[in-house]
């Protein structure tokens, strides 16, 4: 499918409230065939879904310690994985020290997952991706751990109001660029 022809599907597809503020854009290199282009998205003109740019506002980590030591990212503990690090420690750690151990535990986790979606999302053809997204129900592409396949389902008008507000708990462990999509869909509600 041609760029424009999956464009302007794309774009069929936008939340009435973000029509005319989230763009799809792309570079071709017309003499350079063999060079592939650049897509990416924007909001009220502004680049957000571009990994290389340095004046995106939204972050890019590099390093796992990176995340680890983002005082931005808030991590929730549940019962259950408190009980899990008793259990592992066969109850000899002090209580506080347990939340510490489960919050370093799951934060780790989190950080292989982002950095392993960043790396996909920097590799992935944004245009495949754009097909597949086209291509899937709309369930699977909100729970799929494909940062680009999430942004496209958070921007979608089958996506309800009502929907949005009760998958903030949801977004707390998504990647930066996902919250900041989540933010912008969820301020229009």
């Amino acid at each position: 499918m041609s760029w424009s022809k999956l464009k302007q599907q794309l774009e069929s597809f936008l939340s009435p409230a973000l029509v005319g503020r989230v763009e799809y854009r792309a570079t071709g290199y017309r003499y350079l065939p063999d060079k592939a282009g650049l897509c990416y998205i924007s909001v009220d003109k502004k680049d957000v879904l571009r990994m290389n740019d340095k004046a995106s506002p939204i972050r890019w980590y590099q390093t796992e310690l990176e995340i680890k030591n983002d005082p931005d990212i808030q991590i929730p503990i549940s019962a259950e994985e408190m009980e899990a690090v008793r259990k592992d420690t066969k109850g000899t750690v002090p209580e506080d020290r347990l939340k510490v151990i489960a919050r370093n535990r799951k934060i780790t986790g989190y950080a292989k997952e982002l950095m392993s979606a960043q790396a996909s999302l920097s590799k992935s053809n944004f245009v495949a991706l754009a097909n597949q997204f086209l291509s899937t129900s709309i369930e699977e592409s909100m729970e799929s751990k494909d940062i680009l396949l999430n942004i496209l389902a958070l921007v979608d008008r089958r996506v309800g109001k009502k929907r949005i507000l009760n998958m903030s708990e949801k977004m707390k462990l998504k990647h930066p660029v996902v919250q900041y999509f989540y933010e912008l869909r969820r301020s229009t509600c």
